[in-house]
């Protein structure tokens, strides 16, 4: 594939890409980690900039993208909407506290090369979309590829990350069971963003995927809509089960996380009801990837999460810490196809 096609573009979902430029994202990261092994100098993007937005906090997606962009050449601006004026929508505005996104957009990208954006939950009162709504917005008025580092919908960064590592770990994607698992926490704030990314990125690659969670916990259906329609395009498949056990009965990749609960969100995703949400976990402490659950999975198994991980309740020490797990070559990966997403759009 000629990668002058990815010039430029913006990087918010998977589902705008097709699978064969997947496969190229990940070929390019797959080189660059192994320059970067080499000790191999790769200044593909020298003098370039990279500007970040982060309404919430991380330690994973910021310091891959500042290291990623360190080691490409260019520079990365960390800015927080708190030391800035607040990028907000139309009708979110605040007098001199917030810019509108069209200004900020139009502004940034006479100054840098990319701009990424990690929003969602609070800042945009768990209104369900409206952080990718905004992503977008960004992207009608910039004239430089938006990036997205997690909205409330899609993490495409992460789930290129479980991508590039499965292929790593089992050397090819045909055949392999892929299980995301809802998983227990006793924080009920969690985004939906990483298992959608995920399910649609294993879908992509015509894994078998199932989805396991309990009931109210449900994706969002256009997603599982997605997630069946690339399943039948690429000779895999896609299921659902509300059983922790079933879900994770002979799966070559076992990934049990915590989500939110659709009551969480305002109406007219959910009724923004704690109390309701509370109750649904509280009855689910039993979703736990300890020693006896891998146990159901294939022998040669392995363990992912996107972390951080709620040690003790999504997960035991032993799982997470033991030879089963590839948490850390995932989070490693992180950095490998950031910088392969940076290298085709910005260059």
């Amino acid at each position: 594939m000629k990668t002058d096609t990815f010039h430029k573009r913006d990087f918010l979902t998977l589902l705008d890409f097709t699978r064969e430029e997947v496969e190229t994202i990940l070929d390019v990261a797959t080189e660059l980690k192994r320059k970067r092994l080499l000790g191999e100098k790769h200044h593909l993007l020298e003098d370039k900039t990279l500007f970040l937005i982060f309404y919430n906090q991380s330690l994973r997606t910021r310091n891959s993208f500042e290291a990623g962009m360190t080691h490409l050449g260019g520079h990365a601006h960390f800015l927080s909407p708190g030391s800035i004026y607040t990028p907000a929508l139309e009708g979110r505005e605040v007098a001199y506290s917030t810019e509108r996104v069209s200004d900020v957009a139009r502004t940034l990208a006479r100054m840098g090369e990319a701009i990424a954006i990690r929003c969602y939950g609070d800042p945009v009162d768990w209104q369900y979309g409206e952080a990718h709504q905004m992503m977008r917005e960004f992207a009608r008025w910039s004239d430089i590829p938006i990036i997205n580092m997690e909205c409330d919908k899609y993490h495409p960064c992460q789930a290129l990350a479980d991508l590039l590592t499965v292929k790593e770990k089992f050397g090819t994607f045909k055949n392999v069971k892929f299980t995301m698992s809802w998983a227990y926490s006793p924080s009920v704030h969690k985004p939906r963003a990483v298992p959608q990314s995920a399910i649609i990125a294993a879908s992509m690659m015509g894994m078998k995927v199932t989805l396991a969670h309990p009931k109210g916990m449900e994706l969002d259906p256009e997603v599982n809509k997605s997630c069946r329609e690339l399943a039948k395009q690429n000779g895999g498949s896609f299921k659902i089960t509300n059983k922790f056990e079933e879900g994770l009965k002979g799966a070559h990749v076992v990934y049990p996380k915590a989500w939110c609960a659709t009551s969480i969100y305002q109406p007219p995703v959910g009724k923004n009801d704690p109390d309701k949400t509370q109750a649904i976990f509280d009855r689910n402490k039993k979703w736990i990837c300890d020693a006896k659950a891998m146990k159901k999975a294939a022998n040669n198994a392995i363990y992912m999460h996107c972390l951080p991980c709620d040690r003790g309740f999504e997960v035991t020490d032993e799982v997470v810490d033991g030879p089963q797990s590839a948490a850390f070559d995932e989070a490693e990966n992180r950095l490998h196809v950031q910088k392969a997403v940076m290298s085709l759009v910005m260059k």
